[in-house]
Protein backbone atom coordinates (compact mmCIF):
# COMPACT_ATOMS: atom_id res chain seq x y z
CA UNK A 1 0.00 0.00 0.00
CA UNK A 2 1.41 3.22 -0.82
CA UNK A 3 3.04 5.95 1.71
CA UNK A 4 -0.40 8.43 2.57
CA UNK A 5 0.69 10.36 5.50
CA UNK A 6 2.33 13.61 4.84
CA UNK A 7 5.93 14.77 5.43
CA UNK A 8 6.87 16.60 8.32
CA UNK A 9 6.65 20.12 8.16
CA UNK A 10 9.28 20.38 10.57
CA UNK A 11 11.51 20.48 7.93
CA UNK A 12 9.58 21.54 5.16
CA UNK A 13 10.20 20.45 1.76
CA UNK A 14 12.90 22.07 -0.43
CA UNK A 15 10.83 23.99 -3.42
CA UNK A 16 13.13 26.35 -3.89
CA UNK A 17 16.60 26.57 -5.54
CA UNK A 18 19.50 29.20 -6.51
CA UNK A 19 17.89 30.37 -9.79
CA UNK A 20 17.23 33.89 -11.28
CA UNK A 21 13.50 33.65 -12.65
CA UNK A 22 12.74 35.22 -15.78
CA UNK A 23 9.50 36.89 -15.53
CA UNK A 24 7.79 37.81 -18.56
CA UNK A 25 11.62 37.96 -20.54
CA UNK A 26 12.52 41.21 -18.58
CA UNK A 27 13.18 41.57 -14.77
CA UNK A 28 14.38 39.06 -12.54
CA UNK A 29 14.07 37.87 -8.92
CA UNK A 30 15.59 35.34 -6.68
CA UNK A 31 14.83 32.35 -4.92
CA UNK A 32 17.57 31.01 -3.05
CA UNK A 33 17.87 28.42 -0.77
CA UNK A 34 17.32 28.65 2.88
CA UNK A 35 20.70 28.27 4.08
CA UNK A 36 22.10 30.71 1.89
CA UNK A 37 19.52 33.52 3.18
CA UNK A 38 21.25 35.84 5.49
CA UNK A 39 20.12 39.44 6.78
CA UNK A 40 16.02 40.21 7.42
CA UNK A 41 14.31 38.63 4.59
CA UNK A 42 11.00 38.98 2.83
CA UNK A 43 9.50 36.12 0.90
CA UNK A 44 6.14 36.59 -1.10
CA UNK A 45 3.53 34.06 -0.03
CA UNK A 46 0.72 35.77 -1.11
CA UNK A 47 0.31 39.11 -3.87
CA UNK A 48 -3.19 38.93 -5.22
CA UNK A 49 -5.80 41.68 -4.36
CA UNK A 50 -9.36 39.95 -3.00
CA UNK A 51 -9.75 37.61 -5.59
CA UNK A 52 -7.02 35.38 -5.77
CA UNK A 53 -5.02 34.46 -8.56
CA UNK A 54 -5.17 30.85 -10.33
CA UNK A 55 -3.06 28.88 -7.41
CA UNK A 56 -2.56 31.62 -6.05
CA UNK A 57 -2.89 33.23 -2.70
CA UNK A 58 -4.08 37.10 -1.51
CA UNK A 59 -1.99 39.18 1.19
CA UNK A 60 0.98 37.06 2.71
CA UNK A 61 4.61 38.13 3.13
CA UNK A 62 7.29 35.93 5.96
CA UNK A 63 9.67 38.09 7.51
CA UNK A 64 12.52 36.94 8.85
CA UNK A 65 15.59 37.99 11.02
CA UNK A 66 18.48 35.34 13.19
CA UNK A 67 15.44 32.84 13.94
CA UNK A 68 12.39 35.28 14.77
CA UNK A 69 9.43 34.65 12.13
CA UNK A 70 6.48 37.11 11.51
CA UNK A 71 4.05 36.83 9.33
CA UNK A 72 2.62 40.14 8.23
CA UNK A 73 -1.18 39.77 6.79
CA UNK A 74 -2.86 36.39 6.65
CA UNK A 75 -5.12 36.49 3.42
CA UNK A 76 -7.07 33.63 1.61
CA UNK A 77 -5.08 30.89 0.68
CA UNK A 78 -1.66 32.00 2.47
CA UNK A 79 -1.74 29.70 5.23
CA UNK A 80 -0.95 26.63 3.14
CA UNK A 81 1.78 28.45 0.96
CA UNK A 82 2.86 29.52 4.89
CA UNK A 83 3.29 25.56 5.14
CA UNK A 84 5.80 25.56 2.22
CA UNK A 85 8.78 27.26 3.48
CA UNK A 86 8.21 27.24 7.71
CA UNK A 87 6.52 25.24 10.16
CA UNK A 88 3.48 26.67 11.23
CA UNK A 89 4.43 26.42 15.07
CA UNK A 90 7.63 28.15 15.08
CA UNK A 91 5.55 31.43 13.54
CA UNK A 92 6.67 33.70 16.72
CA UNK A 93 4.00 36.69 15.47
CA UNK A 94 1.19 37.41 13.19
CA UNK A 95 0.83 41.22 12.26
CA UNK A 96 -2.63 41.98 10.35
CA UNK A 97 -2.56 45.70 8.56
CA UNK A 98 -6.28 45.81 8.66
CA UNK A 99 -9.43 43.87 8.90
CA UNK A 100 -10.28 42.81 5.19
CA UNK A 101 -10.91 39.48 4.55
CA UNK A 102 -8.00 39.11 1.87
CA UNK A 103 -5.92 40.10 4.64
CA UNK A 104 -6.93 37.91 7.40
CA UNK A 105 -9.46 35.45 6.30
CA UNK A 106 -6.60 32.38 6.73
CA UNK A 107 -6.27 32.82 10.22
CA UNK A 108 -9.35 31.04 10.57
CA UNK A 109 -7.21 27.26 8.87
CA UNK A 110 -4.12 28.47 11.17
CA UNK A 111 -6.38 28.72 14.04
CA UNK A 112 -7.64 25.29 13.68
CA UNK A 113 -4.21 24.07 12.87
CA UNK A 114 -3.21 25.40 15.97
CA UNK A 115 -6.16 24.06 17.94
CA UNK A 116 -6.40 20.53 16.29
CA UNK A 117 -3.49 19.48 14.81
CA UNK A 118 -2.04 15.95 16.53
CA UNK A 119 0.99 17.65 17.25
CA UNK A 120 -0.45 20.16 19.28
CA UNK A 121 -2.57 17.99 21.52
CA UNK A 122 -1.51 17.04 25.29
CA UNK A 123 -1.70 13.51 24.54
CA UNK A 124 0.07 10.89 21.89
CA UNK A 125 -1.16 11.00 18.60
CA UNK A 126 0.29 8.88 15.81
CA UNK A 127 3.95 10.15 15.31
CA UNK A 128 3.64 13.40 18.07
CA UNK A 129 4.65 12.36 21.45
CA UNK A 130 1.97 15.26 22.84
CA UNK A 131 2.47 18.31 24.64
CA UNK A 132 2.17 20.65 27.70
CA UNK A 133 3.23 23.81 25.72
CA UNK A 134 1.48 24.32 22.13
CA UNK A 135 2.32 26.74 19.95
CA UNK A 136 0.23 29.78 20.73
CA UNK A 137 1.55 32.80 18.41
CA UNK A 138 1.32 36.25 19.07
CA UNK A 139 -1.45 37.89 16.75
CA UNK A 140 -1.51 41.69 16.18
CA UNK A 141 -4.13 43.22 14.71
CA UNK A 142 -6.07 46.57 15.13
CA UNK A 143 -9.27 47.44 17.45
CA UNK A 144 -12.23 45.63 16.88
CA UNK A 145 -10.08 42.36 15.69
CA UNK A 146 -11.69 40.63 18.89
CA UNK A 147 -14.91 41.35 17.51
CA UNK A 148 -14.44 41.43 13.78
CA UNK A 149 -13.00 37.61 14.13
CA UNK A 150 -15.91 36.77 16.40
CA UNK A 151 -18.83 37.41 14.18
CA UNK A 152 -16.80 35.39 10.97
CA UNK A 153 -15.92 32.36 13.21
CA UNK A 154 -19.38 32.62 15.16
CA UNK A 155 -21.04 32.10 11.89
CA UNK A 156 -20.44 28.21 12.14
CA UNK A 157 -19.05 27.29 14.94
CA UNK A 158 -16.93 28.32 18.05
CA UNK A 159 -16.29 32.33 18.00
CA UNK A 160 -13.22 32.49 20.17
CA UNK A 161 -12.08 30.31 17.60
CA UNK A 162 -9.21 32.40 16.81
CA UNK A 163 -8.44 34.50 20.18
CA UNK A 164 -8.27 31.00 21.86
CA UNK A 165 -5.69 30.04 19.57
CA UNK A 166 -3.50 32.85 19.24
CA UNK A 167 -2.51 35.66 21.82
CA UNK A 168 -4.92 38.38 20.33
CA UNK A 169 -3.16 41.43 21.07
CA UNK A 170 -4.99 44.80 19.40
CA UNK A 171 -2.09 47.10 18.86
CA UNK A 172 -2.21 51.06 18.94
CA UNK A 173 -1.54 53.20 16.21
CA UNK A 174 1.41 53.89 18.24
CA UNK A 175 2.39 50.92 19.38
CA UNK A 176 5.96 49.59 18.80
CA UNK A 177 6.69 45.37 18.99
CA UNK A 178 9.86 43.55 19.38
CA UNK A 179 9.45 40.20 18.04
CA UNK A 180 13.27 39.34 18.55
CA UNK A 181 15.39 41.40 16.45
CA UNK A 182 12.64 42.92 14.30
CA UNK A 183 11.29 45.70 15.72
CA UNK A 184 7.93 47.15 13.61
CA UNK A 185 5.93 50.10 13.67
CA UNK A 186 2.59 51.14 12.67
CA UNK A 187 1.33 54.09 10.62
CA UNK A 188 -2.54 54.82 9.10
CA UNK A 189 -3.09 55.09 5.68
CA UNK A 190 -6.60 55.78 4.02
CA UNK A 191 -8.91 53.16 2.92
CA UNK A 192 -11.70 52.05 3.19
CA UNK A 193 -11.61 50.34 6.67
CA UNK A 194 -9.02 51.77 9.16
CA UNK A 195 -5.24 50.54 7.88
CA UNK A 196 -2.05 50.55 8.88
CA UNK A 197 1.16 50.71 7.05
CA UNK A 198 3.81 48.59 8.76
CA UNK A 199 7.52 48.93 9.40
CA UNK A 200 10.00 46.92 10.01
CA UNK A 201 13.70 47.44 10.98
CA UNK A 202 16.62 45.70 11.49
CA UNK A 203 17.55 45.83 15.55
CA UNK A 204 20.93 43.93 14.69
CA UNK A 205 22.04 46.76 12.08
CA UNK A 206 20.29 45.13 8.87
CA UNK A 207 17.62 46.86 6.83
CA UNK A 208 14.66 48.77 6.74
CA UNK A 209 11.07 47.88 4.79
CA UNK A 210 8.05 49.48 4.69
CA UNK A 211 5.16 47.64 3.46
CA UNK A 212 2.08 49.66 2.30
CA UNK A 213 -0.79 47.60 2.69
CA UNK A 214 -3.80 49.24 1.26
CA UNK A 215 -3.99 52.50 0.66
CA UNK A 216 -5.89 55.12 -1.48
CA UNK A 217 -3.18 57.79 -2.87
CA UNK A 218 -1.68 59.76 0.08
CA UNK A 219 1.16 61.58 1.91
CA UNK A 220 1.36 59.53 5.14
CA UNK A 221 2.98 56.66 3.31
CA UNK A 222 5.33 59.11 2.05
CA UNK A 223 6.25 60.14 4.97
CA UNK A 224 6.40 56.78 6.71
CA UNK A 225 8.51 55.49 3.93
CA UNK A 226 10.89 58.13 3.71
CA UNK A 227 14.32 56.18 2.82
CA UNK A 228 13.56 52.46 3.26
CA UNK A 229 15.71 50.03 1.78
CA UNK A 230 12.50 48.47 0.31
CA UNK A 231 8.61 49.50 0.01
CA UNK A 232 6.21 46.61 -1.08
CA UNK A 233 3.10 48.80 -1.97
CA UNK A 234 -0.19 48.36 -3.50
CA UNK A 235 -0.28 48.81 -6.89
CA UNK A 236 -4.29 46.87 -7.55
CA UNK A 237 -5.88 49.42 -9.91
CA UNK A 238 -5.56 49.53 -14.00
CA UNK A 239 -6.94 53.36 -13.54
CA UNK A 240 -8.60 55.47 -10.71
CA UNK A 241 -11.67 54.18 -9.02
CA UNK A 242 -14.78 55.69 -11.44
CA UNK A 243 -16.97 56.78 -8.98
CA UNK A 244 -16.69 56.94 -5.03
CA UNK A 245 -13.78 57.46 -2.98
CA UNK A 246 -10.23 56.65 -3.60
CA UNK A 247 -9.20 52.92 -1.72
CA UNK A 248 -6.01 52.21 -4.10
CA UNK A 249 -3.38 52.93 -6.06
CA UNK A 250 -2.42 51.90 -9.67
CA UNK A 251 1.03 51.01 -10.96
CA UNK A 252 2.15 54.68 -11.48
CA UNK A 253 0.57 55.99 -8.47
CA UNK A 254 2.69 53.76 -6.63
CA UNK A 255 5.99 54.16 -8.72
CA UNK A 256 5.47 58.27 -7.73
CA UNK A 257 5.06 57.13 -4.15
CA UNK A 258 8.13 55.18 -4.05
CA UNK A 259 10.16 57.76 -5.83
CA UNK A 260 8.67 60.61 -3.87
CA UNK A 261 9.68 58.52 -0.54
CA UNK A 262 13.25 58.05 -1.92
CA UNK A 263 13.22 54.53 -1.71
CA UNK A 264 16.20 52.10 -2.69
CA UNK A 265 14.06 49.19 -3.83
CA UNK A 266 10.03 48.91 -4.90
CA UNK A 267 8.23 46.08 -5.23
CA UNK A 268 4.73 46.78 -6.80
CA UNK A 269 2.29 43.91 -4.97
CA UNK A 270 -1.87 43.33 -4.80
CA UNK A 271 -2.00 42.97 -8.55
CA UNK A 272 -4.33 40.46 -10.41
CA UNK A 273 -3.29 37.74 -12.82
CA UNK A 274 -5.98 39.41 -15.33
CA UNK A 275 -3.82 42.34 -15.43
CA UNK A 276 -0.49 42.43 -18.09
CA UNK A 277 2.17 42.52 -16.23
CA UNK A 278 4.47 44.71 -18.17
CA UNK A 279 2.47 47.17 -18.72
CA UNK A 280 1.85 47.26 -15.04
CA UNK A 281 5.79 47.56 -14.41
CA UNK A 282 6.41 49.64 -17.46
CA UNK A 283 3.83 52.12 -15.84
CA UNK A 284 5.41 52.08 -12.13
CA UNK A 285 9.29 52.53 -13.53
CA UNK A 286 8.08 55.42 -15.42
CA UNK A 287 6.81 57.21 -12.32
CA UNK A 288 9.35 56.13 -9.91
CA UNK A 289 12.43 56.97 -12.11
CA UNK A 290 13.79 53.38 -12.31
CA UNK A 291 13.64 49.59 -11.80
CA UNK A 292 10.76 47.66 -10.32
CA UNK A 293 9.82 44.40 -9.49
CA UNK A 294 6.69 42.89 -9.18
CA UNK A 295 6.31 40.96 -6.06
CA UNK A 296 5.16 36.62 -7.41
CA UNK A 297 5.03 34.27 -4.81
CA UNK A 298 8.11 32.49 -3.35
CA UNK A 299 10.60 35.76 -3.75
CA UNK A 300 12.70 36.39 -1.26
CA UNK A 301 13.24 40.26 -1.12
CA UNK A 302 16.99 40.45 1.57
CA UNK A 303 17.31 44.45 3.27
Amino acid sequence: MPETSAPKTSSAPSTVSTVSVEVIGVQSQTFPPEEQRSGLQITVLGKSPSWQDADGACSGYLVEEDGACVLLDCGNGVFSKLRRFRDYTDVDAVVISHLHADHFLDLVPFAYALTYAPRQQPVPVDRWPGTDSPARPKLYAPAGARETFRRVVGAWGNEDLIEKAFELVEYAPEAVLDVGSLRIRFHEVPHFTRTFAVGVSSSNGGGRFTYGADSAPNDELVRFADGADLLIIEATLPRPEREGPRGHLTPAEAGEHGSRARVRRLVITHISDELDERWARAEAEQAFGGPVLVAREGAVYTV
